[in-house]
């Protein structure tokens, strides 16, 4: 057995000149502190072909898990070029869009709010404003526990419009948006529910857009579009605004186009009463009641449906840790989703085997940065396992990881179709930058997987991180 001479190459760094000797003993620390000291006990392989378990076990074993995932992340690469594809060739979706005159049923629209008073007015404006029915639109503003003029504000409007809105103060129960929901559903006219986060504007003919669907009797959600309304404030909302318009204009409506499963994103939607009751309620115990309630309707049967000219206006964040702490929420919610529906989805008898693949690569999404930090952690050790060979082999594999990789964080081919067809080619100039916010996705989610898993085993309660809000001049 051929053991790494270790001794012998400190002794050779010790007679080479400074620089060289510094960088040689660095490689050996840095070979430590990865966790490659095992490997110095190994036998190294005796030919060029890749080694095997027998002549290097512990190589063969972190090559093998990388190829795994090197799979799963091509897995979603292909994914991705699929959806982009489809948006470009494929026959595009709009089945009840050009819905102007029916007889519009009852619904109920609800504005989540909490300290909501830069934002507050503009939504319960524009929701005056729309050209929905006044008998058949009951308009309840949910306040949340606010400590500052949300409460006074929405009152004002109470007191001008006392037969179209009915406020809900709410003050006592569990913190987060999905808890206030719950409560506030029981005062909910008609079957059909529309949500608004307060920092949204709706145009004029959005709620008949979002309502129309709901004729259909096999729907029990609606999505629209949501669209940055301050994407020139800085260089992350520009960002932001590429990362919407991939995600809405190419992954939403591609899977509207291929009778896949668009996700219902808890604002500009909505969801048929009747079907929530009928799959368990509304949960108030995870941060993404959005998807949690999407998928509960999808594995019993139920439809959603994406409407991409539905178009509604956002705040996005300004602020990196803004940013941060809202994509840490998303990644927690969603990976609670995750740990409790993947087996219920994956054998469901309503769904398709393409709706499955499709719904379980969406549920398991937010585990993939930790999974890529896992394989580069595997890249290092395998060099520094002298595994050298192995890693030759495998660089074929390695450059489609990379491919892969791009694909699956940024999307940006995603982004490139989807501002080319919202017609602003101009912001393409922005797109190389955008690597910058797939590395703090990468890490800020790959920490929310960690802290989720220290929540479970140390018994924490999660905590609802409200993502602030930028606009002035608005508050009445």
């Amino acid at each position: 057995m051929q053991l790494f001479p270790i001794h012998a190459f400190l002794r050779n760094a010790a007679g080479l000149k400074r620089p060289q000797a510094v960088r040689a003993v660095a490689a050996v620390a840095a070979a430590w502190l990865l966790g490659a000291g095992p490997a110095f006990a190994q036998p190294m392989p005796t030919s060029g072909r890749i080694p095997s378990f027998s002549e290097f076990p512990l190589a063969a074993t972190l090559a093998s898990v990388l190829f795994l995932i090197v799979v799963i992340m091509m897995l979603y690469a292909v994914r991705h070029f699929i959806f982009t594809i489809n948006r470009l060739l494929g026959e595009q979706r709009h089945p009840y869009l050009d819905i102007a005159i029916a007889r519009w049923p009852m619904i109920t629209v609800f504005i989540a709010a909490h300290n909501e008073e830069k934002v507050i007015a503009g939504c319960i404006e524009a929701l005056l404003n729309t050209d929905y029915p006044a008998d058949q639109l009951k308009i309840i503003p949910v306040n949340d526990r606010s400590t500052d003029r949300t409460g006074a504000i929405i009152d004002r409007y109470v007191a001008r419009f006392p037969s179209r809105i009915s406020p809900f103060h709410r003050t006592l129960g569990k913190a987060g948006k999905s808890a206030a929901l719950k409560d506030a559903l029981a005062f909910a006219e008609g079957d059909i529910a529309i949500i608004f986060d307060a920092d949204y504007v709706p145009g004029r003919g959005l709620l008949k857009q979002l309502a129309a669907p709901f004729f259909d009797p096999e729907v029990g959600a609606v999505m629209g579009r949501v669209v940055p309304v301050n994407s020139g404030a800085n260089l992350l909302t520009r960002m932001l605004d590429l990362e919407r318009s991939g995600g809405y204009q190419v992954d939403q409506q591609a899977r509207m186009n291929m009778n896949l499963l668009p996700q219902y994103g808890g604002t500009v939607g909505g969801v048929r009463l009747s079907a929530v009751e009928a799959v368990g309620g509304w949960h108030d115990d995870t941060l993404a009641e959005d998807t949690d309630i999407t998928y509960r309707l999808m594995f019993n049967g139920w439809k959603t449906v994406y409407s991409n000219r539905s178009e509604c206006y956002e705040e996005v964040p300004e602020e990196w840790r803004v940013r941060i702490k809202q994509v840490k929420r998303w990644a927690k919610g969603h990976n609670q989703v995750m740990a409790r529906y993947w087996w219920q989805f994956a054998c469901s008898p309503y769904l398709t085997l393409a709706q499955r693949i499709d719904g379980l690569l969406l549920l398991f999404v937010f585990l993939i940065p930790l999974l890529m930090l896992i394989g580069w952690g595997l890249v290092l050790g395998l060099y520094f396992l002298n595994a050298g060979s192995m890693l030759s082999q495998l660089i074929p594999i390695f450059a489609l990881m990379v491919y892969g990789t791009l694909g699956n964080f940024a999307a940006f081919f995603e982004i490139v179709i989807a501002v080319l067809l919202d017609g602003h080619r101009k912001r393409l100039r922005l797109l190389p930058l955008n690597i910058l916010g797939f590395l703090v996705s990468l890490f800020a989610i790959s920490g929310a997987v960690v802290s989720l898993a220290l929540d479970g085993l140390f018994k924490r309660e999660m905590v609802w991180e409200k993502t602030i809000r930028y606009r002035k001049g608005a508050a009445k």
